[in-house]
């Protein structure tokens, strides 16, 4: 495939006595044990050293990577690499969402990364290629994206039972993806129910803006002084509903052996990791980790990705 591919991150160290001095300024508190706002949402275990090890053991076609960050850097990465690109905040959000501390906003401007190419990936930080891939697994031959969802046939009965019977709340995470199938419902009278597959997906960077600056403008304005997550925001799971209903992108539900999600809490995803062996896998960290958890995950990929990669000092 004759296409250049960038991969995107966001990163960043919660534990930056700078970053810390600010997010606590803005948002009154450091940590309530939610999962809007917990140790696990800003931590950095050095995941992305090892999805970086990663990317170049079994991805190096990949052409540039952009790491997308609050004035900050790793202290491990080398950034005089020709493939690593620092970006910080102020380079892509508009002022007025400036300090941000909220993922689902930071990913609507990612578009405006200087020099990205048109076909990109994008990943959080603690996501993996664990076997040798070419660009075919993202993008198919007509240059369109690979859409990878799980399968939730039945989750908007499901979540309407929850919310309009049984009188709960959506989940923030879930909500986030709610509002992204409604608009798309409402705009195009399409509903998807799948959900994200929670792994190293795959845009076009045309797409991206048009979504967000023409089809869904209004939207996605009243998204930019949202600095911490919030209920009205929008999953970047819009790109890839409209992409699919506008035959713009190929649906495929993965199985585990090609990606895995595991709670880096619970010894039994660990097994199962062991047992399907994944293309690729996500080591989620959440509001239920305790630090020794932490660490026992940092051995596994240290057991994974042992080789220092070209992108270390």
């Amino acid at each position: 495939m004759k296409m250049d591919i960038d991969l995107v991150y966001l990163w960043v160290d919660g534990s930056d006595p700078k970053w810390l001095a600010k997010r606590n300024v803005f948002i009154g508190n450091t940590e309530d044990g939610t999962s809007i706002n917990c140790k696990g949402r800003f931590f950095n275990n050095d995941e992305l050293k090892y999805s970086l090890r990663s990317v170049e053991k079994y991805a190096p076609w990949i052409r540039k990577v952009f790491i997308v960050t609050d004035n900050q850097i790793p202290d491990w990465l080398n950034i005089t690499h020709p493939k690593i690109n620092i970006i910080d905040h102020k380079e892509i959000l508009p002022q007025e969402s400036l300090p941000c501390f909220n993922s689902a906003l930071i990913e609507k401007f990612l578009h405006k990364i200087p020099q990205l190419s048109e076909h990109f990936l994008y990943a959080n930080d603690d996501m993996f290629i664990n076997k040798a891939v070419s660009p075919d697994i993202f993008f198919a031959a007509d240059g369109f994206p690979i859409v990878r969802f799980n399968r939730r046939p039945l989750r908007k009965i499901r979540w309407f039972w929850r919310e309009k019977i049984c009188r709960k709340p959506l989940h923030n995470y879930s909500r986030k993806i709610g509002n992204a199938s409604k608009l798309v419902e409402k705009k195009y009278g399409i509903y998807y129910s799948g959900m994200p597959h929670h792994n190293i997906d795959a845009y076009l960077k045309s797409d991206y803006q048009r979504v967000g600056e023409q089809i869904f403008a209004n939207e996605f304005e009243m998204e930019k002084n949202n600095h911490m997550r919030n209920p009205n925001d929008i999953q970047r799971v819009i790109y890839s509903y409209v992409a699919l209903v506008e035959k713009r992108g190929h649906l495929h539900y993965p199985s585990k052996k090609e990606s895995l999600y595991i709670h880096i809490h619970k010894e039994s995803h660990y097994k199962k990791l062991k047992k399907y062996h994944p293309t690729l896998f996500c080591m989620n960290d959440s509001q239920y980790v305790q630090d020794s958890d932490r660490m026992r995950a940092k051995e596994l990929l240290e057991s994974y990705f042992p080789e220092k990669s070209q992108f270390e000092l």
